[in-house]
């Protein structure tokens, strides 16, 4: 007689679990930031209502019936039913019924599905491009001449959040409405944040728009809904909504990073193995280690690993060549500044276990363009 010791230690670990869990998993819809959001929790709502409600009628006629109309109790079944009034009414009435229901909630969704596919019209919106990548998120802001790029933080650096945090976020001003053109640079992906009440496919070739207004302060967490290859679970959306004012402070923020790195980038300085290495660690981490590790292993055969490798291990000319221009499944970082690109050459040629020496200088990466 083990299954009912079984059965109560199941009992015993799921209620002895509740209390840490009870802080993940709860129903119902996240908290709604915006005016679309709360528009599709009222429908949820609507529908749920609905649901409990005719499930609640429909369980307790069947237990009446089961109770009260069992052979046990010497009730003979009326073989004739189907031919009374009730049967020939009810085949009118129930129908009738469910389309009313279904009519009331095509009627809700209708409305907020018009207002989700039409943007506003409205002058002083505020542009955000999203290009999706294989597999990391790229947002230009067009109003302010500023473009980042935005992917996942590896385990050691998330924690807790792992597959939900990224390095850069998505900042938006609050009480200011938003329009997204979603479009992709490779395959199908899929813009979703729910707590924004919005979802758009982002297809190459192809401009698709969306719109949102937050009102509340607060960090809120998406990801790519579609399933667009290997790591497409490592394409985490974090939107962070400010005040304008603090908004702005970081739109000159990242502007002076960006002239400050682009300067750098352009001098004419000899850089040394040690600052090479310093700066190829954290562009190797940000930019290659999705699909190489962060040890160098690599995903073979797809990713083949870079420590031991003859190409990083050959010919600097050749390595060089493969960064610049990819080969395979492998793209063209030629998007990168030379000094980036010099830096993770130089750090890949003399990191687990292969030791080149190789020092790659900006220069050489512009003579190689």
């Amino acid at each position: 007689m083990a299954y009912p010791r079984s059965i109560i230690l199941l009992f015993i670990s799921f209620f002895a679990g509740m209390e840490t869990a009870h802080a993940e998993y709860r129903f119902g819809l996240p908290e709604p930031v915006s005016s679309t959001a709360v528009d599709i929790l009222k429908i949820h709502e609507l529908t749920s209502t609905i649901l409990v409600v005719i499930l609640s009628i429909i369980i307790a006629v069947f237990g009446y019936i089961l109770f009260f109309y069992r052979k046990s109790r010497g009730f003979q079944p009326d073989l004739k039913m189907h031919k009374s009034a009730f049967s020939r009414w009810a085949w009118l009435v129930v129908p009738t019924l469910v389309l009313g229901v279904d009519l009331t909630i095509a009627g809700n969704a209708e409305r907020v599905l018009k207002t989700l596919w039409l943007v506003p019209q409205d002058a002083d919106m505020m542009d955000i491009k999203v290009t999706a990548h294989q597999w990391w998120w790229e947002y230009e802001y067009p109003d302010y001449d500023l473009k980042i790029e935005s992917r996942y933080t590896p385990q050691e650096q998330a924690g807790d959040l792992y597959l939900r945090e990224v390095d850069n976020p998505l900042v938006l001003p609050m009480n200011k409405k938003i329009r997204f053109l979603h479009t992709s640079a490779d395959v199908i992906h899929s813009f979703w944040v729910p707590q924004l009440g919005m979802k758009k496919d982002a297809i190459a070739g192809y401009i698709t728009e969306t719109w949102t207004e937050i009102t509340k302060e607060g960090t809120y967490r998406g990801q790519c809904a579609l399933l667009c290859g290997t790591w497409h679970a490592r394409m985490p959306i974090v939107v962070k909504a400010v005040s304008m004012d603090e908004f702005n402070q970081w739109v000159d923020k990242q502007k002076n990073v960006m002239q400050a790195a682009a300067t750098e980038a352009a001098s004419d300085k000899t850089w040394s193995r040690e600052e090479l290495m310093e700066k190829g660690r954290g562009s190797f981490n940000k930019y290659c280690s999705v699909c190489h590790q962060l040890g160098g292993e690599g995903l073979p055969p797809n990713f083949p690993p870079l420590k031991g490798s003859k190409i990083v291990n050959g010919p600097v000319a050749d390595h060089i060549s493969r960064v610049l221009h990819g080969k395979n499944m492998m793209p063209a970082w030629d998007i990168l500044n030379n000094l980036e690109l010099a830096a993770i050459i130089t750090y890949e040629r003399n990191s687990w276990g292969n030791a080149t020496g190789d020092v790659v200088q900006p220069t050489d990466i512009q003579a190689a363009r």
